[in-house]
């Protein structure tokens, strides 16, 4: 897929919630041999998204220069933070105006 891709950004999505963590670190490991971007936790089409450990897991299985994304179940500001903090440095999302909102400072908020 790497090479199919011709030098656009490959992200290998891996579906944490159906993985043991021995497999979670191989696929990583897999992603970052073959040239990919990314990792991402889920589809969000299987029985779970992202959680706090897999993506720590994830962040140190891979390094900092590789990407990180959380995806599946982040629904407020709290818990893109964690998952941020964890070592996202991506966010799948469909409540993105809802965790804009919960920042401080943020324009909606009901501070403004």
């Amino acid at each position: 897929m790497v090479e199919a891709a011709a030098g656009a950004p490959v992200k290998v999505i891996l579906e944490t919630c159906l993985l043991s963590r021995d497999e979670k670190l191989r696929a990583c490991s897999l992603a970052v041999e073959a040239g990919a971007k990314f990792v991402k936790t889920s589809t969000g089409c299987s029985t779970a998204g992202a959680t706090v450990d897999d993506v720590r897991l994830m962040r140190e299985a891979v390094g900092l220069k590789f990407g990180v994304k959380a995806s599946g179940g982040i629904r407020d500001t709290a818990t893109a933070l964690v998952m941020i903090v964890a070592g996202a440095n991506r966010l799948g999302v469909s409540a993105g105006v809802a965790i804009v909102q919960g920042l401080p400072g943020i324009a909606g908020s009901s501070n403004d």
